[in-house]
């Protein structure tokens, strides 16, 4: 499994649309700043086909550190979470059937 970083990205979509890299750069920075804002303010985006994200707010609790068996308490924090969406669960899903078929030679 490779990692894809934003520049790569960048040039992906810049080529197969034959753009300036600089405009689809500032492009998807401004969406990426858009989904924090959005995500920052407590709003749900939701992306048809792709994905739901959403800010949720973790409950305070009580854990235990491991190596001292301390209890510690753990304030109440805000995250993000993501639901995939159908066309995306359906491409994961055809991936992984492909990835684990065999080859032959």
């Amino acid at each position: 499994m490779a990692t894809i970083t934003k520049k790569e990205l960048v040039d992906q979509i810049a080529d197969s649309h034959t753009c300036k890299r600089v405009l689809v750069k500032r492009i998807i920075q401004s969406f990426l700043d858009a989904i924090i804002e959005e995500l920052g303010k407590g709003n749900r985006l939701e992306f048809r086909d792709f994905g739901v994200f959403e800010s949720k707010v973790r409950a305070a609790r009580v854990a235990q550190n491991p190596k001292t068996l301390e209890r510690v308490n753990v304030p109440s924090k805000r995250t993000v979470k993501f639901k995939v969406g159908r066309v995306m669960k359906q491409r994961l899903m055809d991936g992984a059937v492909e990835a684990m078929t065999p080859t032959r030679r």
